[in-house]
């Protein structure tokens, strides 16, 4: 098994809280330091075109919006088998292209273990920049949700330094 993990936020940051998962990978930025076989990837609506990188991935986290009837701001870790149904289409084209790519790298053969980190969105068919309250305000907690992930992942602390003064 390849060691390497890759961290993946999806999402359109033109649709309100449908770009939750790119905010996180700038967050994680942003805040943190990782180690070398850990890659963040803003994975943005890029869809097929992601092939090369969850099919080079040893582990994937991938971070987006979830439906699963809860409230705006639930979070959700979810195995990827578990999956079905619960990610948004609709205007999120992304999320469907997500799941055709996993679906065409297990037809290969190849697809990593893989792990969704998600947060039930109050709208993601509005045309704005901005994530809404409840997801805002729950956007450190699902950071966190997805730190303490990669530490599960890669099996030790030393994998992720908070950079000082954040």
């Amino acid at each position: 098994m390849k060691s390497n993990l890759t961290v993946l936020g999806v999402g359109n940051i033109l649709y309100s809280d449908d770009g939750v998962g790119v905010r996180v990978i700038e967050k994680l930025r942003e805040e943190y330091t990782f180690s070398d076989n850990i890659s963040l990837v803003d994975g943005g609506v890029q869809g097929l075109n992601l092939m090369d990188t969850i099919l080079n991935a040893g582990r994937l986290i991938v971070v987006d919006t979830v439906l699963n009837n809860g409230q705006p701001g639930d979070i959700y870790r979810i195995i990827h088998e578990q999956s079905q149904g619960r990610l948004p289409t609709g205007n999120a084209l992304h999320q469907a292209d997500l799941i055709e790519t996993l679906t065409f790298c297990n037809l290969l053969g190849q697809v990593p273990d893989t792990t969704i980190i998600g947060i039930e969105p109050k709208d993601f068919t509005t045309f704005s920049n901005q994530l809404t309250p409840p997801i805002q305000d729950r956007l450190a907690d699902l950071t966190q949700k997805v730190l303490d992930e990669i530490v599960e992942q890669a099996g030790t602390k030393d994998a992720v330094a908070q950079i000082s003064g954040h």
